[in-house]
Formats: structure tokens, C-alpha cells, sequence
């Protein structure tokens, strides 16, 4: 077995001890929110700081960037052909495009790119242009098919929300310090080492724990849920695949990176997207459960093909 197959069976491993505690009720479903958010807030931000803050911008920048932006391009535009065809308004199919191409970079991203792939740098530009690009644009349409309620939401609320997502602010302090090319001293650095070191458990824990949780919750399989989810399973990682190999000549372990993070599922912020909005919120669970699901056996088939 490879080494990268060896990590994935880690990552299972853990998963699947959250899963198990879960089952037997060690831990509540409602203990699920409290490991996300001390993820989310805390130990995942700490851990892409103190990764960026010590990676090779080039390296981050690269492929995975280049790959992502191709393959999030292929599959919004043919879920979008796809909802004009069947005439969904622009709040459906904002979160349908969300649902195709947001992947899950903070709980999931951030432990498969530190553990499997030996860089959890690598997750920082998706992450940075999620929450900077996507998740905006997508408020923006989102807010404007919202103004017949009369509540309007400013420029200002849209253009800053981002820098209110703990991601966004730890990648961009650690990309400023890669920049200055500043030495922290070990006195700061260490405590914040130690929190980061918590994020690959907490998160995966916290991810088995939702699942054991079941599917009490309403599932769909119309088609715009199984649309989403074959793009976001298949087609993405595909995309990356073929732009990665073909395009810019990669090979071997090289075509992992961005190939593996591609494949990353339905990111769960799309389903508290559509809560708030009370948009397509069917959709956007059904798509974030199946689309996780499915990521795992899909991502340990692209390791095992490409290592």
C-alpha cells in the first residue's frame, strides 16, 4: 500500500472513530457543531496560518489554483445551462452552483492536503477564493432576488463579509508574512502549533459524527440535486484531471494535488447559505450529504490510480 493510500486509511480510521462515537452515543448529534466550529474558528485557521505563513507562494499559486478555476468554470456552466433549460430562478440556481462546485476546503480540504498530500498550504488558494470570489458573488445575487422583502443589504455588508470568515483572515495573515518574510518568534509560533495540530482530528471526528447522525433529515434525488452532485463528484475532478495532464503536461504524483482537492466535496457553508436565504435548501442538504458520501471512495480511487 502507498503511502498515500496509507494516509487515506488514516483519515478513514479517525472518521470512522467519530462515526462510531456517534453510534453509540459518546458524543450527542448537537456535539457535531461544537468540534465544527472549534475547527472552523480555531484550530483550522491556526493551522493554515502557520502553513502559509512557511510555504513557497509559488508553490501555492500554481497548479491546484490554475486547475481549480478551469474545473469550478466547467461545471457552473452547465449546471447553469442545465437551470435555464429548466427555468429555476437566480436564487436556485446560485445555490445550485454552489452546491456543484464549493468544496468542502476548511473541514475536509485542510486534513486531506496536510495528511495525504505533506502541505496543507496547498488548500489555501481554493479556500481564499471561495470565500473572496465565489461566496460574494453568489450573496450579491442572492441579496438582490431577496430585495422584494425590503431588506437591502449594502456594497459594504457584501465586500467585507469575507474578512469575517476565520479561513480567509488566518490565510491572508499567513500569506502577509510569507511576503515580509518575517521570522515569528518561537514564543507566539508554538501555542499556535499546538492549536493547529488539533485540526486534522477535530475535524475529521466532527465529520464522522455528522454522518452517523443518518438521513433523518429530507433527501432528494430530483435533478437538480443528482446534477449537482455528479458534477461535483465526478466532473470537477475530471476537469482538473484532464486540465492538469493534458494542458499543463503534469504526470505521475504530480497530477495528485489538484486532481484530489477537485474531488473535495460539497462544502456544508452552501447548506447554512441556503438556510439563511431560504433558498433550495433540499438541495443544497441533499447535496452536501450525498456529494460526501461519495467523496471518500472517489478520493481513495484517484490516490490509488495516481500514485
Amino acid at each position: 500500500m502507498s503511502a498515500v493510500i496509507g494516509a487515506f486509511a488514516a483519515l478513514v480510521a479517525v472518521a470512522v472513530l467519530g462515526y462510531v462515537i456517534g453510534l453509540f452515543g459518546v458524543l450527542r448529534k448537537q456535539d457535531e457543531l461544537v468540534l465544527s466550529r472549534l475547527a472552523f474558528f480555531v484550530a483550522t485557521p491556526a493551522l493554515l496560518f502557520t502553513t502559509v505563513a512557511k510555504a513557497d507562494l509559488g508553490t501555492i499559486f500554481s497548479v491546484v489554483l490554475v486547475t481549480n478555476l478551469v474545473s469550478l468554470f466547467v461545471v457552473q456552466v452547465v449546471f447553469l445551462v442545465a437551470v435555464l433549460i429548466w427555468r429555476r430562478t437566480r436564487s436556485q440556481a446560485a445555490i445550485g452552483v454552489l452546491a456543484s462546485s464549493y468544496v468542502n476546503a476548511g473541514n475536509l480540504g485542510v486534513p486531506v492536503a496536510a495528511y495525504v498530500l505533506g502541505d496543507g498550504a496547498l488548500v489555501a488558494p481554493i479556500v481564499l477564493f471561495q470565500v473572496l470570489i465565489m461566496a460574494p458573488i453568489a450573496f450579491a445575487v442572492l441579496d438582490s432576488d431577496r430585495l422584494g422583502t425590503g431588506r437591502r443589504v449594502s456594497l459594504r455588508t457584501v465586500v467585507t463579509r469575507p474578512l469575517r470568515n476565520p479561513l480567509t483572515v488566518a490565510s491572508l495573515l499567513g500569506l502577509l508574512v510569507s511576503l515580509l518574510g518575517v521570522r515569528l518568534p518561537d514564543l507566539l509560533m508554538r501555542p499556535i502549533e499546538l492549536v493547529a495540530a488539533a485540526a486534522v482530528p477535530v475535524a475529521l471526528v466532527a465529520y464522522g459524527l455528522s454522518l452517523s447522525a443518518g438521513t433523518k433529515d429530507s433527501i432528494t434525488l430530483r435533478r437538480d440535486v443528482v446534477l449537482a452532485v455528479a458534477l461535483k463528484t465526478f466532473v470537477q475532478p475530471l476537469a482538473a484531471y484532464a486540465i492538469a495532464r493534458w494542458v499543463l503536461d503534469l504526470h505521475g504524483p504530480a497530477l495528485l494535488a489538484p486532481t484530489l482537492l477537485a474531488a473535495l466535496p460539497t462544502a456544508q457553508n452552501v447548506y447554512v447559505y441556503a438556510v439563511h436565504y431560504r433558498a433550495s435548501r433540499t438541495l443544497a442538504r441533499s447535496a452536501v450529504l450525498l456529494s460526501t458520501l461519495l467523496s471518500i471512495p472517489v478520493m481513495i480511487l484517484i490516490a490509488g490510480l495516481l500514485t
